[in-house]
């Protein structure tokens, strides 16, 4: 952590319906780790184009973008990268000189993690969710080749606008459906909300699946994903999507990249 603060140090901080503490941690330590004169601090807000104008204002490096805020944030902010214009939803905003440029770091974490993970492109799949993070998620697959997708949103008009543009289908509900892979992209299994001890899909629909992917982060195993690795499911965890998009928002605050063993040790100290 920052021990001797002092006019030049760098303010990056995030913006979330419910801030946790692995971006403050993560980014903190690599900060401390690298020598680095800044200092990352977690917030929430009610009053959106405040918080927006303040980072402008104050001279606040970086901002991390979280629900519910992603697509919220857009017409605040004066540039999109090219990553976020895509699918028109921001987790990123880097602030050069009062100048807010918006990026989508969460695309490139679940363009890596299908990789990693050799998530076959033949896979079927079912995706729960419609708001700016279930863009990401549904813009990386479809630019990965998985061309197989159901949309799951309760919101008709968002479910089938998302599945719409991105050439997949739209329901309510997963109903009989069973496909190979499953995909949450809700808060539900998060911690401090009222959906936080449900599972995101039915028992028989995780059964009949392969692989489970959760991208909530808090906790780190969600019902969703205990349930799936006691099943003996192939899991992809939320704390992978932060950990990765957080170290990419990093290298955009700092322009400094960490080599994998202080990365790997960065997120082992914000799990902690």
């Amino acid at each position: 952590m920052l021990i001797n603060p002092n006019k030049d140090t760098q303010l990056c901080m995030s913006l979330s319906g419910r801030p946790g503490n692995f971006g403050l941690r993560f980014h903190n330590h690599l900060y401390e780790q690298l020598g680095l004169n800044f200092y990352y601090k977690a917030f929430s807000s009610q009053d959106l184009p405040g918080a927006i104008g303040g980072i402008r204002a104050l001279g606040i490096r970086g901002c991390g973008v979280s629900m519910p805020f992603k697509e919220a944030c857009i017409a605040l902010v004066d540039e999109l990268d090219a990553s976020a214009a895509a699918i028109a939803s921001i987790n990123t905003i880097v602030n050069t000189d009062g100048h807010l440029k918006a990026y989508n770091t969460d695309y490139l974490a679940i363009e890596q993690l299908l990789k990693t993970h050799a998530v076959p492109q033949h896979a079927s799949f079912a995706l729960r969710g419609s708001g700016g993070m279930a863009k990401a998620v549904a813009s990386a697959l479809r630019d990965g080749g998985y061309s197989n997708g159901l949309i799951i949103a309760r919101n008709e008009s968002a479910g089938r606008a998302l599945a719409d543009a991105l050439g997949y289908h739209w329901q309510a509900e997963l109903g009989d459906a069973r496909p190979q892979m499953l995909i949450n992209v809700t808060p539900i299994g998060m911690s401090g909300g009222s959906e936080a001890d449900q599972l995101a899909f039915e028992v028989d629909a995780i059964a009949a699946a392969s692989i489970v992917f959760d991208v909530v982060a808090i906790p780190g195993e969600t019902p969703l994903i205990v349930h799936a690795r006691e099943a003996g499911k192939q899991v992809i965890t939320g704390v992978e999507v932060i950990a990765i998009q957080a170290l990419e928002q990093f290298v955009l605050y700092t322009g400094v990249r960490p080599s994998d063993e202080q990365f790997h040790t960065a997120v082992a100290f914000a799990r902690g």
